[in-house]
């Protein structure tokens, strides 16, 4: 299995990447949270990972923080939950908030996560509560480097807003959702420099809201 990836970052698609270690491409999905920490195409990065085989796929979930890994693997056990979902979560909420709305039993802040019902968000509160108590947060690691690996050139200008509307729907938001959400955010926002701010923004909007 492999549990850890140090290379150079070469794609950023949200929520997909790519990695290239000693010249392999590794294709990983990643969380949101995870995504606002990368550094820029060309650099450096590790991020911890699971490793998830199906029949017809084998798919890596990469993580900036062990902690989140830890979370995520946590969540897949629970029923109903697979690792598509589980991700969902952790790009609309934090480890801690996470952690907090079980420990106190905050249906109302669960469900306001895609893709997570009242019945769902009462199962993640029953199922994870006791498996929650020793949880913890300072189990993070300073993996993330930064070293120069040379000047990627960027020829094309990236559509920020049609990037950032494609990663809400891969992350369980229906169309309309995302591109009204996406919209407001950038009205919001006024300048934008990537679509991270922008799905950062529409994530934030729509959760508290």
């Amino acid at each position: 299995m492999i549990g850890r990836l140090r290379g150079e970052l070469l794609e950023k698609h949200p929520p997909q990447l790519v990695i290239d270690v000693n010249g392999v491409g590794y294709e990983v999905d990643a969380s949101m949270n995870t995504f606002y920490q990368l550094p820029e195409v060309g650099k450096l990065v590790t991020l911890h990972t699971h490793m998830v085989v199906r029949e017809d796929a084998q798919l890596l979930y990469g993580f900036y923080e062990r902690a989140e890994r830890s979370l995520f693997r946590t969540l897949i056990k629970v029923n109903g939950v697979g690792p598509k979902l589980a991700l969902t979560i952790l790009s609309g909420i934090s480890v801690n908030e996470f952690v907090q709305s079980v420990q106190h039993q905050d249906t109302a802040a669960l469900v306001r996560l895609p893709g997570v019902g009242k019945k769902t968000a009462e199962r993640l509160i029953i199922e994870m509560k006791d498996k929650l108590q020793d949880f913890h947060f300072a189990d993070v690691d300073e993996f993330m480097l930064t070293d120069d690996l040379g000047t990627v050139p960027v020829t094309a200008e990236t559509d920020y807003r049609a990037e950032a509307e494609s990663a809400l729907v891969a992350l369980g938001y229906k169309p309309v959702q995302a591109s009204k959400a996406i919209a407001q955010a950038e009205k919001a926002l006024g300048s934008v420099t990537g679509s991270e701010d922008l799905i950062r923004a529409a994530l934030k909007s729509m959760v508290q809201g």
